[in-house]
């Protein structure tokens, strides 16, 4: 009962806090206070001897449920209740909470929410998280699977999207296929300088501890050479594919999926390459292969 109560006042000290990182990932009251009392039952059915840092295990807790829900609603193509949908004007007979809508409007902003929903669930998660409550790369990178170098670009990215600096018009999503299947047939000929005129002179391969786990010969790389000089001759097995919303590759064996690829463009140039292999966030992947 003692440890009941304790964690208990725990909860309620950080659940402001918890409210204010869900509704900003979310843009919904009623789904923020859906994640932040998902984040209690899971505290409720941990072992709170285990946990250093209530405020900052409720935080990651809240931060993965809430990735959870936008992939969700990126799956099934909904709008958050509380965003308004037409012309960035907001319905009055929707605010449930009048008070808690003026605050939020102050430290975000309408716009700045409906930006935040074109973003990926990712790029969300990493931008919320590092500009709005400044958590450190190292402690966003496993919540939504990332390297740390991964989830700054991300982030960066994301920035450059909220602050309207998309330098380079991004392709669109029949043009991305196009680069991506030239990409895989280029790396199967090992032809690497069909690999450079795809390849982005900065991309980063970046791949999760459970890739570099699979094969240990991988590793983070840096620059267009680096990276052409790894994939010449590889992804034989792999598809094309839109992973969450996302375009890249998946690596099936058997029926079963082992590595995701997903791809980050500049323009129509391939960017960025992050492998994940890590089975509990394959397990809850869904994918279409073009």
């Amino acid at each position: 009962m003692i440890e009941k109560n304790w964690l208990a006042g725990e909860f309620e000290a950080n659940r402001e806090h918890l409210s204010a990182v869900a509704y900003r990932m979310l843009g919904s009251r009623a789904e923020a206070d859906d994640a932040v009392q998902e984040a209690w039952l899971r505290l409720g059915r941990s072992d709170a001897g285990t946990i250093d840092n209530i405020g900052g295990w409720l935080t990651t807790v809240v931060a993965r449920i809430c990735l959870d829900m936008l992939r969700s609603r990126k799956t099934r193509r909904e709008e958050p209740f509380d965003l308004p949908i037409h012309e960035h004007i907001a319905d009055a007979s929707r605010t449930v909470d009048p008070e808690g809508q003026v605050a939020f409007a102050d430290s975000v902003g309408v716009a700045l929410l409906v930006i935040l929903e074109r973003l990926a669930p990712a790029e969300r998660i990493a931008f919320v998280l590092h500009d709005m409550f400044d958590l450190p790369f190292d402690d966003i990178a496993p919540i939504i699977h990332r390297s740390s170098a991964a989830t700054r670009q991300l982030a960066s990215r994301a920035r450059r999207r909220v602050q309207g600096k998309t330098d380079v018009p991004e392709a669109d999503a029949t043009r991305k296929k196009q680069v991506i299947n030239a990409f895989l047939a280029a790396s199967r000929l090992g032809d690497i300088k069909a690999l450079l005129s795809i390849l982005d002179p900065q991309v980063v391969f970046t791949p999760d501890a459970a890739a570099m786990q699979y094969n240990p010969s991988v590793r983070e790389l840096r620059g267009a050479d680096a990276v052409a000089e790894t994939f010449k001759g590889r992804a034989q097995a792999a598809q094309p594919a839109v992973i969450d919303g996302k375009f890249g590759f998946v690596v099936a064996v058997n029926g079963q999926l082992r590595v995701v690829l997903f791809l980050t463009f500049n323009g129509e140039k391939i960017a960025g390459i992050d492998a994940v292999a890590d089975a509990e966030f394959l397990g809850s992947l869904k994918y279409e292969l073009f």
